[in-house]
């Protein structure tokens, strides 16, 4: 059965730590403590690193990236983390600072095991700060990076902005040519897209949102909640949560974790089983949403 297979990967996906004043240690300091028990073998940040993009604010942020199990990390930016009041830094170099300090890249590929795991930049300071874009170009390079991946490697993009809403009351708009994006992704046989930007969680499948070429598979969307800030969103207003993904051989399970102020502990609340692709679940398995 799939629960008792090892993981093929394991992933520790956090977001919007927002260093700054919406940062919030004691609870920062409860991710230090989970992760390592956690046991992931890359960690994934998927986006708003910082509140302001300032200095100080980056340095705090690559400390705390620092204290995290020695794993690989991919880590993108976020709108957050361009500055928005300083124009002249945003129109001329707007990932200087982060560029500096965090990654000199913005849209990074880890492989490791089997997988290929594309980062995308969606920050695009110059044209959509808020909502973000990804641009052909980018796509273009995706679909090159994909297309020279093994045939049977676990394909995953990693993204700020969202390609689909959150299913809520608070109706969030979603990024530009979405639905392009995601049905390049289906074509390249993408399994699974990480977000963030919302400040809320929620797990669910493309097909919920467009209706697609690939119908018998979709691509499984997840998406973290603010990690370390006050900053959370409707169901998860002053929350914070991080998620776990497991890819087994024939299903992904992603477990979402909330943190609680009475346990000062981050404790998993929910599970979600996917299929992997048009593959059989193995017998006994289930899906728990």
């Amino acid at each position: 059965m799939p629960d008792s297979e090892v993981p093929q990967l394991t992933l520790l996906q956090i977001s919007d730590l927002h260093f700054g004043p919406p940062y919030v240690e004691r609870v920062g300091e409860a991710v230090l403590r989970i992760a390592p028990h956690l046991n992931p073998d890359a960690i994934i940040v998927s986006g708003d690193l910082t509140q302001r993009a300032k200095r100080e604010q980056f340095e705090a942020a690559k400390a705390f990236l620092a204290q995290l199990p020695d794993v690989p990390q991919l880590v993108i930016p976020g709108n957050h983390d361009v500055p928005l009041f300083r124009l002249y830094e945003r129109m001329t170099d707007p990932h200087g600072l982060y560029k500096e300090i965090i990654a000199p890249e913005l849209n990074p590929v880890l492989r490791i095991r089997s997988a290929v795991i594309t980062g995308l930049d969606s920050t695009a300071p110059h044209t959509a700060i808020s909502n973000g874009r990804i641009f052909k170009s980018q796509l273009d390079n995706c679909a090159r990076i994909f297309q020279e991946a093994p045939d049977d490697a676990i394909r995953i993009v990693v993204a700020h902005h969202h390609f689909a809403p959150a299913p809520d009351y608070l109706k969030d708009s979603i990024m530009p040519k979405a639905k392009r994006a995601m049905a390049r992704f289906a074509d390249l046989r993408v399994e699974l897209i990480l977000g963030g930007h919302l400040h809320r969680a929620y797990v669910g499948n493309s097909l919920d949102f467009y209706p697609g070429a690939h119908r018998d598979r979709g691509v499984i969307i997840a998406q973290c909640g603010t990690t370390t800030s006050r900053r959370g969103r409707g169901r998860e207003a002053e929350k914070n949560s991080l998620n776990i993904i497991e890819f087994r051989t024939n299903t992904i399970t992603i477990s979402h974790y909330m943190y609680f102020t009475e346990s000062d502990s981050f404790e998993p609340l929910s599970q979600h089983r996917f299929r992997r692709g048009n593959r059989p679940l193995t017998e006994g398995a289930t899906v728990v949403h």
